[in-house]
């Protein structure tokens, strides 16, 4: 064919197609410019979006450390900017598009999400934060601690309502975070929001605790009249199941929010002449043979602090014919998170104690300082040793009750303390104690059926080896299928005692036990689920001798155990437990360590 053959069809050229694919590319390109402005819409609504919910929750957390710095006009000025930015967010995301979007199934998954997540950030800043922010003095450790370390009670006890009612909200909004459901194929929500739920969660505890404070702290410090509080300086180097044995004390007078410590005394100044305390049946099954309300020693065997509590306030009033309101434990870990919040201690001789060092000193250095050979040594050290210990504790007592550079640091000491059961406080008067029962304060047995794994040493050779004592504790149970279901406790203590010769006071035995020097010697008790009942228990895999009874209607059981130096022992609880709803719990005994502990406990409905 030539160049002017006309045989070739070419549809453009034909009257009846060519404006109809003409029209069919007009409609293919308009629909593909709506396309691309659909997606450059929703890129810049989620680029918008991102940039609200990321400033809000960094203005929140501002907000937070301003109020915690006494900046309240920062903390006024970040909330209302994390308001802002949150209200932003939300109301582009609870848009039209954005509402299809999150319909769509499996594609909205990480949409919805992000919706709910930006609800909880509207709740955080208009329902917690701005109403904190109005708290003030409140929540400033600054302006509520003035110098000299007296307490502004009047300001905490007027912001006592307010804080309840935040303090509610912020649990509620952090209860709604964890209600937020997985992003899908994004895993970059899904971090979102686990950052959103720990913010929440820190924020909700804070809240609370400085609630709880307000409730009752007003009161507890002498605003209504002049408190004493006996004060027990345990040391867990010789283990107790509050934490340590009571080698110290003080009384702790307070008054119009000032409080200082008198009467420094030793436990061998107190009597063992003293009428018995009767703390139930129960109590006495367990540990009566020790006589715990007579001999201070032996005074808080129980993981129980109420019972501590009330035994030092009867042996107190029997002592001095003054009935304390109350009694707080501290330890030398505790004092060392102190120390690194207020400063080094100076000690009469020139030495220098300070957070790096006092738990050393205390729990090990001193006891070989103040040996000695001959029981007459022996005696005179321990009492020089005990003099020791308790001027340290004092100097630390009173520097953090005087001027205090930065009461935010000392609060997050307290605070870190109370967190590892270092603290515990009871009180006598029995509406602050319902409060403080609920609080890791309280250091309490939980009355309830959930499910319960607690592991208590108490030495049982009079030495110092619980300052190398290392602990594992692991509590798993299996499905939640019937009424009843299996579990397994397993502890391992190792004892870590370095080789050398160690004064006797150290690592002997009170009694002369045919062990070799060095050896923990320790009970070691489970308090388990409410009616649990013990199947098997085991030494390395031996059957073990048990001794059973009952706390607060949980079971006990009890082995009697050694530690050779450099070893570790494996004992082991196989039970069958209720399926029992609730969370499982597993509290740590505040000893030198810090132990591993793992849970794998399913929780059951109910």
């Amino acid at each position: 064919m030539g160049t002017n053959d006309k045989s070739v069809s070419h549809e453009e050229d034909s009257p009846v197609t060519g404006p109809a694919r003409r029209r069919r590319r007009y409609v293919l390109a308009g629909t593909g410019i709506l396309a691309l402005a659909v997606v450059g819409w929703f890129g810049y609504s989620a680029w918008d979006v991102q940039h609200n919910l990321t400033g809000a929750r960094n203005n929140a957390q501002l907000a937070k450390n301003s109020l915690l710095s006494g900046d309240t006009e920062g903390a006024r000025n970040a909330a209302a900017e994390a308001a802002d930015q949150a209200e932003n967010a939300q109301v582009s995301l609870h848009s039209a598009p954005w509402r299809q979007l999150a319909g769509i199934p499996g594609v909205g998954a990480p949409f919805g999400s992000i919706q709910k997540m930006s609800d909880v950030v509207v709740g955080l800043t208009r329902d917690v934060l701005a109403p904190a922010v109005e708290t003030g003095t409140a929540l400033s450790p600054g302006d509520l601690i003035s110098d000299g370390g007296k307490v502004k009670l009047q300001p905490l006890r007027d912001a006592a309502p307010a804080l309840k009612q935040t303090s509610l909200a912020a649990r509620a909004l952090a209860d709604q975070a964890h209600q937020v459901p997985d992003a899908g194929y994004l895993g970059l929500v899904d971090d979102a929001r686990s950052e959103l739920q720990n913010q929440t969660d820190d924020v909700a505890k804070l809240l609370k605790n400085t609630a709880i404070g307000a409730d009752i702290l007003p009161a507890m410090l002498g605003a209504d009249g002049p408190r004493n509080y006996f004060m027990a300086f345990q040391t867990n180097a010789e283990a107790r199941g509050t934490g340590g044995l009571v080698g110290g004390y003080g009384i702790i007078r307070a008054n119009d929010g000032e409080a200082h410590v008198d009467t420094l005394g030793k436990n061998t100044e107190v009597s063992y002449e003293h009428q018995p305390l009767n703390l139930g049946s129960d109590f006495n099954g367990l540990y009566g043979s020790y006589n715990p309300s007579t001999d201070i020693r032996n005074s808080n065997l129980s993981t129980h602090f109420p019972y501590a509590g009330q035994i030092w306030q009867s042996l107190w009033e029997q002592e001095s014919g003054e009935r304390v309101d109350g009694a707080i434990a501290t330890d030398p870990v505790a004092l060392s998170y102190v120390l690194g919040a207020v400063g080094p201690i100076t000690m009469p001789d020139g030495e220098v104690v300070d957070a790096g060092n006092v738990v050393e000193l205390t729990e090990s250095t001193a006891y070989i300082r103040y040996a000695g050979t001959s029981d007459t040594e022996i005696v005179a050290n321990n009492v020089a040793r005990k003099t020791y210990l308790q001027t340290i504790a004092a100097k630390v007592v009173e520097k953090m009750t005087g001027n205090i550079e930065s009461p935010a640091l000392l609060l997050d000491a307290v605070g870190k303390a109370v967190n590892e059961r270092r603290i515990a406080v009871w009180s006598a008067h029995p509406e602050e104690q319902a409060i403080l029962a609920g609080t890791p304060l309280g250091h309490t047995v939980p009355e309830d059926d959930a499910p319960y794994a607690s592991v208590v040493v108490n030495n049982n050779a009079g030495n110092k080896l619980d300052y190398y004592l290392s602990r594992e504790i692991d509590y798993t149970a299996s499905t939640c299928t019937g009424d009843t279901r299996t579990s397994e406790v397993t502890v391992r203590l190792t004892n870590n005692l370095p080789a050398g010769d160690y004064p006797r006071y150290v690592a002997g035995t009170y009694n002369n036990r045919q062990v070799p020097p060095g050896t923990n010697v320790a009970m070691i008790s489970l308090l388990a689920t409410r009616g649990a009942k013990l199947n098997k228990a085991t030494v390395n895999g031996k059957p073990a001798f048990t001794v059973s009874g009952n706390e607060l209607g949980h079971p006990v059981f009890s082995i009697p155990t050694t530690v050779p130096r450099g070893e570790t022992v494996e004992l082991h609880y196989a039970l069958t437990e209720p399926a029992a709803p609730g969370a499982a719990r597993v509290p740590v005994q505040p000893l030198v360590d810090d132990p591993k502990v793992s849970v794998n406990v399913t929780a059951c409905g109910g």
